[in-house]
This record gives structure tokens, C-alpha cells and sequence, in this order.
């Protein structure tokens, strides 16, 4: 029994056709992204990376799925690690900062979500809710969605990152509404 794979099983197709303009609009402008991610689970990055000329814009990406993680690698302390009620924008827009200024890209994605199929009891920690940002010069813009998708693991990840490009595209187009903090 022989288990052919092609390139065309991946990345996946949700995933394909915002990727496809992402990397375009990317190398167009000579500009370059970071991630860092959460329940999308290295989803954003491995996508990203799959694309020919990956290397002129990709400035690296962390899977900041634990802890441990997050405070080896993403700069959380203990007051962080206290006020931590789930993913929110507010856990995103930290993430998003950090990495950006670590990393120095252009560019820096950050999600945090919950894909399932276990979950919690707040909106925020019921499978399909993702908390997104995008840092760049012009400041911090993020977005929260539930996908509706249910316990749906997989479907959540995939439309984790989705999302995840499409705000990022919103922002390179200066499409996206900036977050004004009070």
C-alpha cells in the first residue's frame, strides 16, 4: 500500500489563497513577518515557510503552546502568568510586541485560542474563540472571532490561520482598524 503525498496536500487549501497574496504583498514591498503562535500550533509559520522565496521574508516564528514557553520565549513573568484569564487581545498584543521587537521583522503575527475539542466555560475558552494581533510601526491591531466550527480541532487550526493572514493583509493594505487602548 503506497501513501503518495504531493505539495498540493499542502498547505491546505483554506489556507492557500490569502497565503498566496500574504507572500506577494510581502516581497512586493520588501517587508518581512514573524509569528507567534499558540493553538494554531506552527500552522501560520509551516504554511508561510511552504511558499518559494520563504527566506526573504520570513523572520521566524514561535509555537508558544505552553508555559513554560511563554516565559522562556516570550518574555511573561509572574504577574503576567497571575492576571492570565485565557486568550484575549490584550495576551495577543503582548506576544505580538515582543516577538516583533525580537525578531525585527516588519510584520509580527501573534493568536491565541482555543481549538478543542476541550474547552472551557468563558466565551474565551470555548473551542473556535481566537484572540489575534498584528504589531507593526503603525501600531497593534487585533481581532477576536469564534469560528462556529465547534470541537473541530483541525477546522479550528486551520481557520485560526486564515484569520490570522487575513488580518495581517488587512493591516500591509491599511485596511485594518488600529486599536485604541483607554
Amino acid at each position: 500500500m503506497s501513501t503518495s503525498t504531493s505539495s498540493q496536500d499542502f498547505p491546505p487549501p483554506e489556507i492557500r489563497e490569502i497565503l498566496t497574496q500574504i507572500t506577494t504583498l510581502l516581497k512586493d514591498r520588501n517587508e518581512t513577518v514573524s509569528i507567534a503562535e499558540t493553538a494554531a500550533g506552527g500552522l501560520i509559520s509551516s504554511s508561510l515557510l511552504s511558499q518559494p522565496g520563504a527566506s526573504g521574508i520570513y523572520k521566524g516564528g514561535l509555537t508558544l503552546y505552553t508555559l513554560p514557553s511563554r516565559i522562556a520565549y516570550a518574555g511573561w513573568s509572574q504577574e503576567t502568568i497571575a492576571a492570565y484569564k485565557g486568550p484575549t487581545t490584550d495576551i495577543v498584543s503582548g506576544l505580538a510586541k515582543h516577538v516583533r521587537k525580537d525578531l525585527e521583522s516588519t510584520y509580527t503575527i501573534a493568536e491565541s485560542g482555543t481549538a478543542g475539542p476541550t474547552g472551557g466555560s468563558t466565551p474565551n475558552r470555548k473551542p473556535g474563540y481566537v484572540a489575534l494581533a498584528v504589531d507593526c510601526d503603525k501600531g497593534t491591531f487585533v481581532k477576536e472571532l469564534n469560528t462556529g466550527l465547534g470541537t473541530d480541532r483541525v477546522g479550528n487550526m486551520k481557520r485560526f490561520a486564515v484569520e490570522a493572514l487575513t488580518l495581517l493583509k488587512e493591516v500591509i493594505k491599511d485596511e485594518a482598524k488600529l486599536r485604541h487602548d483607554t
